[in-house]
């Protein structure tokens, strides 16, 4: 199986929790598909999604719509820095 499947793979599984599941497990998969691929933008797509669909202003946070999308955002570019920065984490192919 190659990493582009894998990949194709990864991003259904991770639309149905969108679309199915609470949001915590799709956030978790999001996270786990950003360490394991390069570059999983998708990711950050796909969790603008709930907030689209079911979102609602959080008086928490100054009245912002886009939370989970605004926290998926940080977490890539943190989890893209990263692994430049780690010696052990092997460089791959952008798929």
């Amino acid at each position: 199986m190659g990493k582009r499947f894998l990949r194709i793979i990864a991003f259904c599984v991770l639309l149905f929790s969108v679309l199915f599941m609470p949001f915590w497990v799709s956030s978790i998969l999001a996270f786990i598909c950003m360490v394991y691929f390069s570059f999983f933008i998708e990711g950050v797509g796909l969790l603008l999604l709930p907030d689209l669909l079911y979102g609602v202003r959080e008086a928490r946070f100054s009245n912002v719509l886009f939370i989970i999308f605004i926290a998926s955002i940080l977490v890539f570019v943190l989890i893209e820095f990263m692994k430049k920065k780690l010696k052990f984490y092997p460089e791959q192919n952008n798929l």
